[in-house]
């Protein structure tokens, strides 16, 4: 299919964007209409294309149980990550990040429940290094450590609001543009890291799922520090045209993991 996908127009200024309010969000946007494959029609994989489409089954009933996720999820997401990396540990740092599209009451009545709607990677090279070494297990020396995102639709397909990922091999470095993270949830002090916004190049190859359920689970990486390793992929939400109007609006779990190999 074609549809638009909306990147970050490249600047001189240093761009910001925030979890909850984005009327304060500084990213310029540049829709571009893209070529968008199904990836159901081949088979990526994390050492390839940087992500790849999963069987995954989860004993948690209720992904909007916050409590559940965190005392059943975030283990199966570490074991999944063991499975498909043969990483000596993962830790998954925190719970999950629902999000609804916009057609949805959810979007936005919670925190940083709106789809991301510029393409991105949630951590820069700096922000991972940080990320990495906070949740490092102690006395172990780190040989090479990947940040991934688990990204599970929990609403039934099709999905109206589809998550769209660049084939790691297609970009260039200089298409990265660090920018300001903002998490500006009510009642608690902002706290930021940098992370990166994608700007446009016409050689991106973009690819997306289409008839996902709760069964299924897209693993994409947002950082390797091995450079013989796909290193991050791009990625966005953007509107289906091909979806009928009536559908439910889709709904989202995500899971961040963190895997580590260490030295003999």
């Amino acid at each position: 299919m074609e549809a638009l996908i909306n990147y970050a127009a490249r600047s001189d200024d240093r761009m910001r964007y925030f979890a909850n309010d984005s009327s304060r969000d500084t990213v310029l946007i540049e829709p571009r209409p893209m070529r968008i494959e199904d990836a159901r029609d081949s088979t990526p994989r994390l050492d390839r294309e940087g992500f790849a489409l999963v069987e995954h089954r989860s004993a948690v009933a209720d992904f909007a149980d916050g409590e559940v996720v965190l005392a059943l999820h975030r283990d199966e997401i570490a074991r999944l990550i063991v499975a498909l990396t043969g990483a000596d540990h993962v830790a998954v740092p925190g719970g999950g990040v629902l999000r609804f599209a916009e057609r949805s009451s959810l979007s936005g009545a919670l925190d940083n429940s709106r789809p991301a709607r510029f393409a991105h990677v949630d951590i820069s090279d700096v922000t991972a290094a940080q990320f990495s070494e906070r949740s490092a297990p102690p006395g172990r020396r780190v040989r090479r450590s990947a940040h991934f995102n688990v990204w599970r639709a929990i609403s039934a397909p099709p999905q109206d609001v589809p998550l769209a990922l660049c084939d790691a091999r297609s970009f260039a470095a200089a298409d990265l543009l660090p920018a300001d993270a903002i998490f500006d949830q009510a009642g608690k002090p902002e706290w930021s890291f940098e992370g990166l916004v994608f700007a446009h190049r016409s050689g991106h190859r973009w690819h997306w799922f289409s008839g996902l359920d709760r069964d299924h689970a897209i693993v994409f990486k947002t950082h390797d520090s091995d450079p013989g390793q796909p290193h991050c992929v791009p990625h966005v939400a953007f509107d289906n045209p091909d979806c009928p109007v009536d559908v439910p609006p889709r709904a989202s779990i995500e899971m961040r993991a963190i895997a580590y190999w260490f030295e003999d």
